[in-house]
């Protein structure tokens, strides 16, 4: 019996749930059954970590980007057809929208036996412009055809394809986005040192939004509610850790508000759960979702959360237990709750105890490989491959 050859796509290896998923994924799964590989933009502070994989090769294409670019899209789709036919990928596993598309379409071309692909959010939601949202749901729909199993990491998210008519109820399984909760409870930090460091003040209140600055996320409502929280209980600091194509604006907003001191922009950060642990309260502003791991990462470190209710977010989030959810671009209805919790520690860490609770152990990283792992093996029977035991 021979071992598969398994190849996963994803458009930008930038700090994020989809991308840190991925590479766990290929770090863990079996090399005595399958021959990894990775397809991704050679951007993304990820990069270096892409290249360290071990037993499991990357392949970088510059011409894989988000915007849409039809020379640089179909230089992209030729590449990954030429590794497909080259490599003899027998399962392509597609993340994001872009090398989704591509990915599966490149795919079907070299007749790779198995195509899968994780939604870790759609491209499209509801208030985007129509002619924006059309062709998206198109693309989707069409690849959906040519794709084996549609794997979700929200209900939500499973719901909305099916009303879109984006696959089949069938092709659909819900593999939520992992965490090692173990790495977000058991943490040795210096609080005080880790508060200096980050520019807060020591006895300041922290709130904090963990996020990429894109469309996508909303980081300038982040800013927009951190003003009102502010005019209220001008002792509290925000934290925005991140970055992205929208710093220029946000760093813009921070300075006409006269918030320098009050906002502070940490740039990407490898110390996500010492910093958790200097926080009083999770915030995110997101515009639309799948179910974005800083959830379960916030939850596992007994942390509330306050965010909009946008896709999965009910399914981590439960109101009034172990968060608030709100609106989207609801910025009074965000400011409220926050100062709520502010004002009210004994409630916060109630709700922060509710949420450890909640994140066993369904959002566990080694079971999400472990059922993605069986996803393959079920679909290598279904289509007659060989392959060791």
């Amino acid at each position: 019996m021979r071992r598969l050859n398994v190849l996963h796509a994803i458009t930008k290896l930038e700090l994020g749930g989809a991308q840190e998923n991925t590479l766990y994924t290929l770090r863990n799964l079996d090399r005595e059954r399958y021959n990894l590989f990775l397809a991704a933009n050679d951007e993304g502070i990820l990069i270096e970590r892409a290249r360290e994989l071990k037993d499991a090769k990357a392949f970088f294409i510059p011409e894989l980007i988000r915007p849409i670019n039809p020379l640089k899209d179909l230089i992209a789709l030729i590449k990954l057809f030429h590794f497909c036919k080259r490599e003899k990928i027998d399962i392509i596993h597609t993340h994001s929208s872009k090398a989704g598309i591509l990915g599966r379409s490149a795919a079907r071309l070299a007749k790779v036996p198995i195509i899968i692909h994780t939604i870790h959010g759609w491209g499209f939601y509801p208030k985007q412009n129509f002619l924006k949202r059309r062709p998206f749901i198109f693309l989707e729909k069409m690849t959906s055809k040519i794709t084996d199993r549609l794997i979700a990491v929200s209900q939500a998210n499973i719901k909305t394809g099916i009303q879109d008519r984006i696959g089949r109820k069938e092709k659909y399984t819900l593999i939520r986005s992992g965490i090692k909760p173990s790495r977000f409870q058991n943490v040795e930090v210096n609080i005080a040192e880790k508060r200096k460091e980050l520019s807060l003040d020591p006895d300041t209140k922290v709130v904090a939004m963990i996020a990429p600055f894109k469309p996508q996320k909303a980081p300038l409502d982040f800013v927009k509610v951190a003003n009102q929280v502010i005019e209220k209980r001008p002792e509290t600091q925000f934290l925005l850790i991140g970055d992205g194509e929208l710093r220029s604006e946000i760093e813009r907003l921070i300075k006409a508000l006269n918030l320098e001191k009050k906002v502070i922009l940490t740039g990407w950060r490898r110390d996500i759960s010492q910093i958790l642990k200097v926080m009083n309260i999770l915030v995110l502003t997101s515009r639309w979702e799948g179910l974005p791991r800083v959830f379960p990462e916030a939850m596992a470190s007994e942390l509330p959360i306050v965010a909009t209710k946008v896709d999965g977010a009910p399914e981590a989030i439960e109101e009034g237990v172990n968060g608030f959810l709100v609106s989207v671009g609801d910025i009074r209805g965000m400011t409220e709750k926050i100062i709520t919790l502010l004002d009210n520690p004994e409630m916060a860490k109630e709700m922060g105890k509710k949420g450890r609770e909640r994140v066993f152990p369904e959002f566990d990283i080694d079971l999400m490989v472990e059922k993605i792992d069986n996803l393959y093996q079920g679909l290598i029977r279904s289509k007659g491959l060989r392959c060791k035991d």
